[in-house]
């Protein structure tokens, strides 16, 4: 009988979108929850709602209606079992409404329920977690958070990668940062679970995915990773998601092309598969949302060296443009503002900055014939800066452990420099963080505001 019920919600709600097919006066029987409910004496609406579409369905009943004096006093977030008749109604904003016969309470919601039919704040609904899914917009990020996900696997899936599941307890740091979340265990000596290895948390899954580039060409991890940062930013997370695909005998070049696909792929997905969800987004959250993403989607994204990108911002500078930091100069790593600068003012799209100084970049980076840069990349998107970055690898043996070795990073990774040993070749990737990729996607401003339960310095209620 649950079977049964449970199709029947199914195929009403995806028949929503199909609005031939409603039949009018067809009875169904659904379940769900009363987004609000008000009477005026002669009848009464109640917005419901099942969980499986973002809008609202209206359910109409009178006084006629059977078990009305209790219809009448369901609460705002209580659950409810219905019956009813599908009305169609073409002239209203809504294609159909549900007429009552019969409902009853199978949970009642009490009267200290704090989401109720009004305004509330983020910062209100971040201490609230466990029930702020239930609030239009982040019942909307959710829902885009899921499609988002499974267009992620879908892009990779229809393009033969190979899904790698990188561990999240390692003994590296993998771009030596150190702002690592340390496991211990009971014993006196915390490294003696693992054998003497020092364990902590993963920063990144990229340097054990490449192992698997060298054997199945194309693969890609897509899971959570960690960061012991004490930073309170709006982008900034203790936990967060991340995108790393490998692609063996592929230089830069073709990693931009993949980066580039990649994006426009999974933006227009979403846009497709979620525009309800997305045109609340572009009225209530980021005014523009839309037109922001089309611009992106079809534009072809520019390619700059870093050099290059220097000398525009110095003319900036000579030309009277006021940065926070003026001081431009070959070596320094870009801030936000001059990314934006860049993306926003001298390109007006999408670009990638590309062939960064070796010594503001990581170890395993390919280092360019000048002997002054590496073959990297950030894609900066206007309004953001950086979005995501790549590299080409170092695949030359003897280059990268000389870079190891200056580095500091040959103790613990004689396995990573081995893969160059062992039958080694061109590859490359990139990093890409779903969480802020989410943000822009939704127009959102906080990293706290796209995840489930968001872990950041402070608290750990949940």
């Amino acid at each position: 009988m649950a079977q049964e019920r449970s199709i029947t919600n199914q195929l009403l709600f995806e028949r929503l979108k199909v609005k031939d097919q409603l039949k009018n006066d067809e009875v169904v029987k659904l379940e769900g929850w009363v987004r609000s409910n008000r009477n005026n004496g002669s009848i009464g609406f109640i917005e419901f709602n099942d969980g499986s579409s973002f809008k609202n369905v209206q359910l109409v009943y009178t006084k006629e209606t059977k078990n009305y004096d209790n219809i009448v006093h369901f609460r705002t977030g209580c659950t409810i079992q219905i019956e009813g008749k599908i009305v169609l109604t073409p002239e209203n904003k809504q294609p159909f409404e549900i007429h009552l016969i019969d409902a009853f309470l199978l949970g009642d919601c009490s009267e200290d329920y704090p989401i109720q039919k009004k305004r509330h704040s983020f910062e209100f609904l971040r201490d609230i977690a466990h029930l702020r899914p239930r609030a239009n917009t982040f019942n909307a990020i959710f829902r885009v958070r899921n499609k988002l996900a499974f267009a992620i696997h879908q892009y990779f899936q229809e393009r033969d990668f190979m899904y790698v599941h990188t561990p999240e307890i390692t003994s590296n740091d993998a771009e030596g940062a150190g702002q690592v979340f340390h496991v211990v265990s009971d014993f006196k000596d915390p490294t003696a679970f693992f054998g003497g290895s020092s364990a902590s948390l993963t920063v990144s899954g990229q340097l054990h995915v490449e192992a698997f580039a060298l054997a199945f060409r194309n693969v890609y991890t897509f899971g959570p990773t960690f960061r012991a940062e004490n930073s309170n930013t709006t982008r900034h997370a203790s936990e967060f998601w991340m995108i790393e695909p490998e692609i063996a005998f592929a230089d830069l070049e073709d990693d931009m092309d993949l980066m580039e696909d990649f994006l426009k792929y999974i933006i227009k997905y979403v846009m497709k598969n979620c525009e309800d969800e997305m045109n609340f987004f572009n009225t209530m959250i980021e005014k523009g949302l839309l037109d922001k993403l089309n611009h992106v989607v079809n534009s072809n994204f520019v390619r700059m060296t870093y050099t290059e990108g220097i000398e525009i911002l110095k003319n900036a500078v000579k030309a009277g443009h006021k940065f926070e930091n003026n001081n431009i100069e070959w070596g320094m790593d870009l801030q936000s503002e001059h990314e934006r600068y860049l993306t926003e003012v001298h390109v007006k799209g999408p670009m990638f900055l590309i062939d960064f100084p070796k010594h503001i970049k990581a170890f395993y980076m390919k280092q360019n014939s000048d002997g002054k840069t590496v073959a990297a990349c950030d894609l900066l998107v206007p309004q953001v800066g950086e979005i995501c970055g790549g590299s080409q690898r170092e695949e030359n043996y003897e280059v990268l452990k000389k870079k190891m070795v200056e580095m500091g990073n040959d103790k613990g990774l004689e396995w990573y420099l081995e893969l160059r040993k062992f039958g080694g070749c061109i590859h490359s990737g990139f990093g890409l963080g779903f969480d802020r990729l989410l943000m822009y996607i939704t127009g959102m401003q906080n990293i706290r505001d796209v995840e489930p339960y968001p872990r950041t310095p402070g608290s750990l209620k949940y």
